[in-house]
C-alpha cells in the first residue's frame, strides 16, 4: 500500500515536471519565433532613395575667396635680445666701446655656425667691443636660422647684445657697420657657370642695393660667396653711394693653397712664401703671380 502511493506520488511528480519542461520549450519556440520574424523585418532592404542633381544658377554671384595676407618678410629681435635694459650710469661698462652692428648673410649655414660664436665670444673685434648681430637668412632656411639663435642665446657670451634675425636685406642691413656676405647659390651637378653667376649676380646685386640705402655709410663689406671676386664686384657696382675701399673678396683660401704649392716646389716651409698674388675667380682659369725669389734664393 505504502508502496503503491509513492509510486503514485512520484509518477505525478515525474508526470508534472515533464509537463512543465514541455511548456518552457513551447515558451522558448514562440520566443525565437518571434524574434526571427523581428529580425527578419529589421534587417528588410530599404529602399534607394531617388538619385538627384546639383544644380546652380547662371546668374549666381561667384564665390569671393579670402585672400590672407602673408607678410613679404620675417624679422624680428630674438629670446632675451628683445628685452631692454636700463642701465644706470654707473652700471655700464666704461671700458667697453661702441656697440658695433655686424649683419651676415647665409646665417644658417655651417661656414655661419662656426663664424659666429668667434663674433660673439670677442675672438674677432676684441675682448673689449660689444656687437649686435643681425643675420639674414632666407623663407626656407627661417627655421634653421632660429636655431641659430637659440645657440647664441644659451651661449651667454657677455659681447652679444642684440640678435635679430629676418629675410629682408633691408631690415637686417639698417646701420649695419660690418657686412659679411657669405650666402651664395653652390654650383650644383650640371650646372653652367655662367648659369651660377647669373643667379648669384641678382642676388649680390639686390644686397648691394640694400647695403647702399640703409647701411652705415662707412660699412665694410667682406664676400665669402663664390665666386667672391664678381660677387664683390657686383656688390660694389649696386652700391654707389659706399666707397670701393670698403669692399674686400675673402679669396684666402686660395691664396694658401698657392703658397703651399710654391712652398713644395721650392722645398721650403709655406711661411717663407711671400710677394705673391692671386688673379681670377675660384676656378681652373685662376693664376697666381709672385715677384722675387723665395727663402734661400730658390
Amino acid at each position: 500500500m505504502a508502496v503503491a502511493e509513492l509510486t503514485s506520488s512520484a509518477v505525478a511528480s515525474a508526470s508534472y515536471s515533464y509537463t512543465n519542461s514541455r511548456l518552457h520549450s513551447s515558451q522558448l519556440s514562440l520566443s525565437t519565433t518571434r524574434l526571427s520574424d523581428t529580425l527578419r523585418l529589421s534587417f528588410r532592404s530599404v529602399p534607394r532613395a531617388r538619385p538627384f542633381k546639383v544644380t546652380c544658377s547662371v546668374n549666381q554671384a561667384p564665390s569671393v575667396a579670402v585672400q590672407t595676407e602673408e607678410p613679404n618678410s620675417k624679422s624680428d629681435c630674438y629670446g632675451v635680445f628683445c628685452l631692454t635694459y636700463d642701465l644706470e650710469a654707473e652700471e655700464q661698462t666704461k671700458s667697453w666701446k661702441k656697440l658695433v652692428n655686424v649683419a651676415v648673410s647665409g646665417a644658417a649655414g655651417m661656414i655661419a655656425n662656426h663664424l659666429l660664436f668667434k663674433l660673439a665670444s670677442g675672438e674677432v673685434f676684441g675682448q673689449d667691443q660689444p656687437i649686435a648681430l643681425k643675420l639674414l637668412g632666407s623663407e626656407r632656411s627661417f627655421q634653421a636660422l632660429e636655431g641659430v639663435a637659440m645657440e647664441l642665446e644659451d651661449s651667454l657670451y657677455p659681447l652679444l647684445r642684440e640678435v635679430k634675425i629676418g629675410i629682408d636685406p633691408l631690415e637686417i642691413f639698417q646701420d649695419a657697420d660690418w657686412a659679411l656676405l657669405i650666402g651664395a647659390k653652390p654650383r650644383g651637378p650640371g650646372m653652367e657657370r655662367a648659369g651660377l653667376l647669373d643667379i648669384n649676380g641678382q642676388i649680390f646685386a639686390e644686397q648691394g642695393k640694400a647695403l647702399n640705402a640703409v647701411a652705415s655709410p662707412n660699412v665694410k663689406v667682406i664676400v665669402v660667396g663664390n665666386p667672391c671676386n664678381t660677387n664683390a664686384l657686383i656688390c660694389l657696382k649696386n652700391a654707389p653711394n659706399i666707397p670701393a675701399k670698403n669692399f674686400h673678396a675673402l679669396t684666402r683660401l686660395d691664396e694658401n693653397r698657392a703658397k703651399c704649392q710654391l712652398a713644395l716646389k721650392a722645398g721650403v716651409f709655406y711661411d717663407k712664401v711671400s710677394n705673391m698674388t692671386i688673379w681670377g675667380n675660384h676656378s681652373t682659369t685662376q693664376v697666381f703671380v709672385f715677384f722675387g725669389p723665395l727663402a734661400h734664393g730658390k
